[in-house]
């Protein structure tokens, strides 16, 4: 394949280079990311009159315009075209940049929609990728050529900040129209269940499994995207999933889902539960746009996306948790949420929903506010709240959040059981052990627990006289 773009791209092209990670220090420049605000990529079906075949466009600054080591805003509009090329595959098609784009050597893109990330290393900047006109010709050729459907395309890449602007808020409407046609239908309602594995370059063990209220991770293909996308590229990376037998209808456990997950992963996953994030949660891929991550302190569930500035209340930052959560891999009490599936009616429903969720950013909350049960709006907390486990279990008592609830029913058996069993407990505000015995700067080292609880069936205290010198 990299032969077969020497003309039209100076450097490299080809699968072989999907999944290449592209350090700060490596990189000439990188388009969106955390440190930019607007930034987005948008597929549009038009009209064959409407645009001109091939033509690549750059409105603002170029590659080689800008400063090295910068951070810019970006829109991307692709426009196609074709007698059988329907509306319901923009978001399919959309989410392909992330694939086609990944094949250029020395470029990374990540995430999608309105959450984009690209890298341009410096190495192929000095090879003579200094436009993204080449990096248009790229994508407009690979269209073509894994979906024939397409008869015209058309690539504009925007880096005029003020036309950034201008386009992403028109790109919102146009994702949030998307996201409420599929709100109107349930899990029940379909035969079927659809997967995806686009992201498997970077998540080898990870298999999306889409369904009406669960769209993708990203959360730029629901179940009409991705139904669309099997139909039209059989052999592409979206493909049907039977639902086979309802095993529990509270964690969502399908043995159809089961057996695609377990033949897209090569084995590595064999259970997948759709509404849970504990016992065998839903694999994580990168590209999820926040992490729904559990609290033991308070036994509630916090909610993170990539934007969030900072530690999260549990005192970790996104790219921490990304790391733990990401991978393709199922680890209990990290799971990789889209935004939109806080809106759906399953929504962690094997955790308790809404009644667990303790913690969010402010304005994920405020974007996700007309989905969140009015009795429990003023019971979340966000950063302007608390900024730690402690303050927000005491934000939670004040509040009245349900999981207070939940503490009371657990803590009531132990606290029965203690007194049955003629146990004594207190409450230490600090304990200090010290450690004989192990040479340490000092003279020793001590072992510190704060706030614990200790039980004991005795309690022995004695006066320790200290030697005199």
């Amino acid at each position: 394949m990299a032969s077969s773009f020497k003309d039209i791209c100076p450097v490299d092209v080809g699968p072989v280079y999907e999944g290449e990670r592209i350090r700060g220090k490596d990189m000439q420049l990188e388009f969106g990311g955390p440190n930019v605000k607007y930034k987005f990529e948008l597929v549009q079906v038009r009209d064959a009159k409407e645009i001109e075949d091939g033509k690549v466009s750059v409105v603002g600054p170029d590659i080689k315009d800008l400063q090295q080591g910068g951070s810019y805003p970006l829109g991307i509009l692709v426009e196609v075209a074709g007698a059988q090329v329907e509306k319901d595959l923009e978001g399919v098609l959309e989410r392909r940049i992330h694939e086609f784009t990944n094949y250029i050597e020395g470029v990374m893109h990540l995430n999608q929609r309105y959450d984009i990330w690209i890298r341009v290393s410096q190495s192929s900047f000095k090879k003579g990728l200094n436009s993204l006109k080449y990096v248009g010709n790229v994508l407009a050729r690979l269209y073509k050529a894994e979906f024939p459907i397409i008869e015209k395309i058309q690539v504009t890449y925007i880096t005029d900040p003020e036309k950034v602007k201008e386009m992403y808020e028109k790109a919102l409407k146009i994702y949030e129209a998307r996201d409420a046609r599929a709100r109107g239908l349930r899990d029940e309602d379909v035969e079927e269940f659809y997967g995806c594995v686009l992201c498997q370059s970077f998540a080898p063990t990870h298999v999306c499994i889409i369904t009406p209220n669960r769209v993708s991770l990203c959360g730029s293909i629901n179940w009409f995207d991705a139904r669309a996308a099997a139909r039209v590229d059989p052999k592409g990376p979206n493909f049907k999933v039977e639902k086979g037998e309802l095993l529990d209808p509270v964690v969502g456990e399908y043995s159809g889902a089961n057996a695609a997950a377990k033949e897209k992963s090569l084995g590595e996953v064999t259970r997948v539960y759709l509404y849970s994030m504990f016992g065998h949660p839903h694999t994580s891929c990168g590209c999820f746009e926040a992490i729904a991550f559990y609290i033991p302190e308070v036994d509630g569930v916090g909610i993170v996306d990539r934007n969030y500035q900072g530690p999260a209340v549990n005192g970790l930052p996104f790219s921490t948790m990304a790391n733990q959560t990401g991978g393709g891999k199922q680890v209990e009490g990290f799971l990789g949420i889209a935004i939109e599936y806080m809106r759906s009616p399953k929504f962690l429903q094997a955790d308790g929903g809404w009644n667990r969720v303790v913690w969010m950013p402010s304005y994920v909350k405020e974007r996700v506010l007309d989905a969140i049960p009015e009795n429990l709006r003023d019971k979340i907390a966000t950063e302007k709240d608390v900024s730690s486990t402690a303050e927000l279990k005491e934000f939670l008592k004040a509040k009245g959040h349900p999981v207070v609830e939940h503490w009371k029913a657990v803590e009531a058996p132990a606290a029965a059981e203690a007194t049955a069993e003629g146990e004594a407990e207190m409450t230490v505000p600090e304990l200090a052990i010290p450690v004989e015995g192990v040479p340490a700067i000092g003279g020793g080292i001590q072992l510190i627990f704060k706030n614990v609880k200790i039980r004991a069936d005795k309690l022995i205290i004695k006066r320790v006289e200290k030697s005199k010198k």
